[in-house]
């Protein structure tokens, strides 16, 4: 990824707090879609078919990760029923958390 962003963790806390509590009540409005997510672990869309992944919560605090999140929050904002939506290729996301793992 060629895009770099100051990393600042105060700043950040917010946005991941922010993060973690809409995983969470997405899962209790709508548990029929989440009950294959094991503890620890919450739903990603990627890609333009908006493939479903489970990752874990701790991808979260992975610098590069929190470059997608940064540009899911800038494109589609944190706000809505769907999960969280990144703004990549599926190959991208593959490959990012190949590494993250």
């Amino acid at each position: 990824m060629a895009i770099k962003i100051a990393s600042n963790k105060l700043s950040q806390a917010p946005v991941l707090k922010h993060i973690m509590k809409r995983c969470s009540s997405l899962g209790r409005k709508q548990q029929q879609h989440y009950d294959d997510v094991p503890k620890g672990h919450f739903v990603v869309y990627v890609g333009r078919k908006r493939s479903r992944y489970i990752i874990p919560i701790s991808f979260l605090s992975h610098p590069d990760f929190q470059i997608l999140l940064h540009q899911a929050e800038e494109e589609f904002g944190f706000d809505h029923d769907m999960g969280l939506t990144l703004p990549c290729e599926e190959q991208v996301f593959k490959s990012l958390t190949s590494m993250l793992r």
